[in-house]
């Protein structure tokens, strides 16, 4: 280590941001938080994004949290860096709730966690991103979609040139919405009843003409019952 620290007085701002990047690289968190721990208190080091990331990385992973909050909520970092502090973010979240609870969380928890702790500007774009897919991507998706429900394969590449999505995931999004769009109870549950009539009338089909007069009150009485059990389940 006294080796490592007299050749970190030497390193210039550049060459510090250097080593703190390969040895990120290279996964060796060990070697890069005595690195860190090896350089100077100097003004020029102060701020330096490399050393940051270098920094918020080692704090993860000695779960130092706290410092680790304070380090993304504090400093403005290179959107082009984004995705991977915003995995610290969250990750160090999800950590903390499961020792707290003494369980693994599940999907619904990573959730209200999410909602509890948003992600700070300086690692956010300020996009909201639904189901994984960021708000410009949706639209331009759903743009599509309005024109054609089938795009060909030369469409699909370039919408996921446009929306920095995979082929897969266009693919997939194109399916996963015809899917929903012919699923009758979704689609019951969004527009209302079919016809757009009264939701309470259109949705069940008149007494069959041959009952009219035989089953009159049984049906009378079947059909408004019917009729309040579906009230209550929409309300």
């Amino acid at each position: 280590i006294a080796t490592v620290a007299a050749n970190s007085l030497a390193f210039s701002p550049e060459q510090v941001a250097c080593v703190c990047e390969a040895l990120q690289q290279g996964g060796n968190v060990e070697r890069l938080a005595r690195f860190l721990w090896s350089l100077p208190q100097s003004d020029l080091l102060r701020g330096n994004e490399s050393i940051l990331r270098a920094q918020a990385t080692v704090a993860f992973h000695q779960s130092r949290y706290q410092e680790l909050y304070s380090i993304l909520e504090n400093h403005n970092f290179n959107p082009a860096f984004h995705s991977a502090l915003q995995d610290l973010w969250y990750k160090a979240r999800y950590t903390e709730a499961e020792k707290a609870r003494g369980r693994p969380l599940g999907a619904v928890d990573k959730y209200r966690l999410r909602r509890k702790y948003p992600l700070p500007r300086t690692i956010w774009d300020g996009e909201e991103t639904v189901y994984c897919f960021k708000e410009r991507s949706r639209n331009a998706l759903k743009d599509m979609y309005r024109q054609n429900r089938y795009p060909s394969p030369a469409e699909k590449r370039n919408l996921a040139k446009i929306t920095g999505l995979s082929l897969t995931q266009v693919s997939n999004w194109f399916k996963n919405r015809r899917q929903r769009d012919r699923n009758p109870s979704e689609a019951f549950h969004s527009s209302g009843a079919p016809g757009g009539g009264d939701l309470s009338l259109s949705f069940f089909p008149p007494p069959h003409p041959l009952h009219t007069h035989t089953h009159t009150h049984t049906h009378t009485h079947t059909h408004t019952f019917l009729q309040i059990q579906l009230m209550r389940s929409v309300a």
